[in-house]
């Protein structure tokens, strides 16, 4: 049994209001780098046969937070790399909602190819994703433990194809930053053991919202965050 921990990157400058997508030059902020030692900590114990990243400078980051005091380093894959979102790339999540696709985002991903250069279909990037992950897996033997940092919609893309979840229902799952999904694969099925565990206390996500206060955000929130959102305030 081949199991990987999926890693989604720490916080940025951007992740939140913004689709960094493939921008360049997008590291972690202050934030992002005290996500990425505490992840790394919470897997001290964990030993991993190997760590693989998105080729993105957000990724390779918080693997190499995991990776040091180990005797591994950080290898890139780049079917791990963001979605290729094309126009939407480094635009305000605010102003994307208004877009007539993001509508189709939400309840037809499968569907969706992002428009203008570099625009992928979500399809193409779940399937590259799960191969990355199978092709590892086999590389790296049925025992092996291993992790793989990568971006909120790649990772929910390898947990609906684990889960037998179709794509299109894929904006049911949540990926915070460094959050830790664990996935088991065994010949004939794999089982998926944790999913967005941020190893936060539980109060911090079930409080009541202000009284009197229901914003626009709010009034949305049955939309999923495209890129995955800056977690849980």
């Amino acid at each position: 049994m081949t199991t990987v921990l999926l890693v989604r990157h720490g916080l940025t400058a951007l992740t939140g209001p913004v689709l960094a997508g493939r921008t360049p030059g997008v590291d972690l902020d202050e934030r992002g780098r005290t996500q990425a030692a505490a992840v790394a900590q919470r897997l001290a114990g964990v030993a991993v046969q190997a760590i693989v990243s998105s080729p993105l400078e957000r990724c390779v980051q918080t693997a190499e937070f995991i990776a040091k005091e180990r005797d591994v380093t950080v290898e890139t894959d780049a079917r791990l790399i963001e979605c290729g979102y094309g126009d939407w790339t480094g635009q305000e999540i605010n102003k994307l909602a208004k877009d007539p696709l993001w509508k189709v985002v939400q309840a037809h991903p499968s569907a969706v190819t992002f428009p203008g250069e570099g625009g992928e279909a979500m399809r193409d990037a779940q399937v590259r994703a799960v191969d990355a992950v199978r092709s590892w897996n086999t590389k790296l033997g049925p025992d092996a433990i291993w992790v793989a940092c990568s971006h909120a919609d790649i990772i929910k893309s390898v947990v609906a194809d684990a889960l037998g979840m179709h794509l299109d229902a894929f904006q049911r799952i949540v990926i915070d930053p460094c959050s830790v999904t664990v996935i088991s694969y065994t010949a004939l099925r794999p089982f998926v053991v944790r999913v967005n565990d941020t190893g936060t206390d539980l109060a911090t996500l079930l409080k009541p919202p202000a009284k009197g206060r229901r914003s626009r955000a709010k009034a949305a929130s049955s939309d999923a965050v495209v890129g995955g959102g800056a977690g849980a305030k």
